[in-house]
């Protein structure tokens, strides 16, 4: 059982809406597991009450904050220093308070890149077809050119989002990038082809996403080969159906579950100075979620 006292520290997630965070159950269960005096806690913050939220980090003492939406990108310009992860990123996760300053990081690539190398798969050489790019893509494919990708096509519903982050990633990070059209059911070409013969397929849209969980992004699936990986960064629920038509033509699937887990153990590493129980938060994510 957690006990809070007068030394209990405390940690939390700052957002709007926030009710539907899973971070207290994951957190509050990895804690108990390593015998902290720790609590995690969800704060709703309006945006026009984000720089008193982040302010409120120093006067109250608390050991940092994980953010989400849709304070992500406005968070950075309230810290005193931001990795070069989240710099590029343009958007903040978790932040941590050292003495009276307030850094910032970003916990998601590497938090994808765990995930994805616990899964038997390693980026360097390999190409990649990100389905989306918004926010969480560019995360993704931040860190999959980091990590040595060789290649990375991105497509998405609106061309011209998809040409701003591929030309965007070959021009800053230097990895070949391309637009791809969407590669639809009725599609040809080189999005369709990009969905064939990519080493590994990211779905980085919200599509699918709880309590629309019938729904999945329309794509050409028969392209899909067994052994391909295939990576889902939605979460709830952890097998959408996405994986489970990739899973169906034999493809290697991750659930976006295992990436909320490790971008979770890497702020639970930075709070706390001690390596994460995985499988405590595993297993306080999958009750949560039944």
């Amino acid at each position: 059982m957690l006990k809070v006292n007068a030394h209990t520290r405390i940690c939390g997630i700052i957002g709007d809406p926030v009710e539907h965070s899973l971070s207290p159950v994951m957190h509050n269960a990895a804690f108990h597991a390593r015998g902290i005096n720790y609590v995690y806690v969800a704060f709703r913050v309006p945006a026009s009450r984000l720089g008193a939220a982040v302010a409120a980090i120093r006067h109250l003492n608390l050991v940092g904050v994980n953010v989400t939406i849709p304070h992500k990108e406005a968070v950075l310009e309230h810290l005193d220093e931001v990795s070069e992860e989240a710099r590029l990123m343009g958007a903040v996760n978790t932040i941590v308070r050292r003495d009276d300053r307030l850094i910032g990081y970003n916990t998601d690539g590497e938090g994808f890149l765990r995930a994805l190398r616990a899964a038997g798969f390693v980026p360097a050489g390999r190409s990649v077809l990100l389905l989306g790019a918004g926010g969480a893509a560019r995360a993704v494919a931040v860190a999959l050119a980091r990590a040595g990708a060789a290649a990375i096509a991105v497509a998405n519903r609106t061309p011209a989002r998809a040409e701003r982050l591929a030309a965007w990633l070959a021009d800053g990070l230097g990895v070949a990038a391309r637009a791809v059209p969407w590669p639809g059911r009725d599609g040809v070409g080189p999005g369709r082809e990009a969905l064939a013969g990519a080493d590994l397929v990211v779905h980085a849209t919200p599509l699918g996403t709880y309590p629309d969980t019938s729904t999945g992004p329309d794509l050409a699936y028969e392209v899909l080969r067994p052994g391909q990986f295939v990576f889902d960064l939605v979460y709830n629920p952890p097998e959408t159906t996405f994986l489970a038509r990739a899973r169906a033509v034999g493809a290697r699937v991750v659930s976006g579950l295992e990436m909320l887990i490790h971008q979770g153990a890497l702020a639970f590493e930075l709070w706390t100075d001690q390596s994460p129980p995985l499988d405590t938060m595993r297993a306080a994510l999958r009750e949560a979620l039944l």
